[in-house]
């Protein structure tokens, strides 16, 4: 009875290790502010990549003496990768709320002379500066309650599968959150013909405030697509093929999901240094594993693998279609790969419970 009074209602988890939770999200969150929500999501993919490697050692090798067979990649990857130190919804969403929150406070920062909204700059790393650090480590302990929450209420509560990934949809949820607390647009109002233009993208046209408005404004294109070499339907569609089956194939090579998502969150470390039209494939990589994973053992590797590069096409695009709903008319990021994952998750999630797919992948 003890015991039980001495946990955190829903979350299950004992008050003493909830309070070190708290304590780490904040700081985790505050660490995405000062280095930028690019490099810390960068940091989860090196974490990430470390822990699923010394997990398919253990496979290989059995358990080490006194460590439990995967206890020590579970810890790595799980706890500090996608837990309070690197955890997306921590870090990368505190690095995200403190360019919503710098673009608005401090758009004299913007270090670029035109181009997109500055609350935008995931790339901007903002040191010391505590206002702004505070900011990154309250959406940092935001975004892991949201996720502890939601997961406790399926785990402990309902006692079923979580039907997504939660750390994915507090990534979106705290930037969307963002908007209305820093006084910005929810999703925007589109330039051209609907959400799903971006043609005033491709004619150059400038947003009606660019010349003469308000500074935060200055140089901003009129419509501003994620990635301007990654948002026509046909490049992103092979993209997802390509990289669908890459994750696909390392699942069935190493056993590992969470690989090829490391290895496309550090190809990142690159774009974050300047290096033109690398693409953001982390959302492909994983779903591609995904297919993998629901398909091979009732259809074997090969039928595996094409459904991997399909899972891949069809979480890319996924992607596209999110970035151009929420991303590219407002002056936020709001992440179109953690909405990919969220949807898609739920996806298969509700085809495995209709009995469509044999397993939900790695829910």
């Amino acid at each position: 009875m003890n015991e039980l009074l001495l946990q955190v209602p829903v979350i299950g988890m004992e008050v003493e290790q909830f309070l070190l939770l708290f304590i780490t999200a904040l700081a985790g969150g505050a660490f995405g502010a000062a280095i930028g929500a690019l490099p810390a999501f960068i940091f989860t993919g090196f974490v990430v990549f470390l822990g699923e490697g010394i997990g398919i050692l253990q496979r290989q090798i059995g358990a080490i003496e006194a460590i439990p067979a995967g206890e020590l990649a579970a810890g790595i990857t799980g706890v500090i990768g996608f837990g309070a130190v690197t955890g997306p919804h921590i870090a990368f969403a505190g690095g995200v709320a403190a360019s919503a929150y710098a673009g608005k406070k401090y758009p004299d920062m913007n270090p670029a002379d035109g181009g997109y909204h500055f609350g935008k700059d995931i790339t901007y790393a903002f040191g010391t500066k505590p206002d702004i650090l505070a900011v990154g480590a309250i959406f940092g302990v935001i975004g892991m309650l949201l996720t502890q929450v939601a997961n406790g209420i399926f785990l402990n509560v309902l006692e079923t599968t979580p039907p997504t990934d939660f750390i994915a949809v507090s990534v979106f949820a705290t930037a969307f959150l963002a908007r209305p607390v820093f006084g910005y647009p929810i999703v925007g109002k589109p330039a051209g013909d609907g959400l799903l233009d971006m043609s005033p993208f491709e004619r150059g046209d400038m947003h009606p405030q660019a010349d003469g408005g308000p500074e935060e404004h200055a140089g901003r294109p009129a419509t501003e697509p994620w990635l301007p070499h990654q948002y026509k339907w046909s490049g992103v569609t092979v993209i997802g093929l390509v990289g669908g089956i890459l994750g696909g194939y390392i699942w069935l090579q190493t056993g590992s999901i969470f690989l090829g998502y490391a290895i496309s969150a550090i190809s990142l470390l690159f774009l974050n240094l300047g290096v033109e039209k690398i693409p953001v494939t982390h959302h492909i990589t994983l779903l591609g594993a995904v297919g993998a994973v629901t398909l091979e053992p009732v259809a074997g590797s090969v039928v595996a693998l094409l459904a991997a590069g399909l899972f891949g096409a069809a979480s890319g695009l996924m992607g596209e279609v999110t970035q151009r709903l929420f991303y590219s008319h407002s002056g936020t990021h709001v992440d179109p790969p953690a909405m990919a994952i969220a949807i898609m998750m739920l996806a298969v999630w509700l085809l495995s419970i209709l009995g469509a797919l044999p397993n939900a992948g790695y829910l």
